[in-house]
């Protein structure tokens, strides 16, 4: 289900195909920060005070695999959790 009307996608659609690149790229930074600022307030919501070191070992957790959080961080998140 889609809440946006039709004329509204098609004016979003054509104002992303003219956007230089360096702007796009600034909008999916910008967008990955939110990301992972949503993410690190679901983790200090669960896990309540915890250092900013486990916070964000917590936050990597979920964008690398658990093989590369052992390897780097020896952090294995199915016994730490995510």
């Amino acid at each position: 289900m889609n809440d946006t009307p039709s004329y509204i996608q098609k004016i979003l659609v054509n104002g992303y195909r003219n956007m230089p690149p360096w702007e796009k790229m600034k909008r999916i930074n910008e967008l990955n920060k939110a990301t992972q600022q949503l993410a690190l307030s679901r983790i200090r919501n669960q896990y309540g005070d915890i250092p900013e070191r486990e916070q964000r070992l917590r936050l990597a957790s979920l964008w690398l695999d658990r093989e590369t959080m052992i390897r780097v961080f020896s952090w294995d998140p199915h016994e730490m959790g995510y």
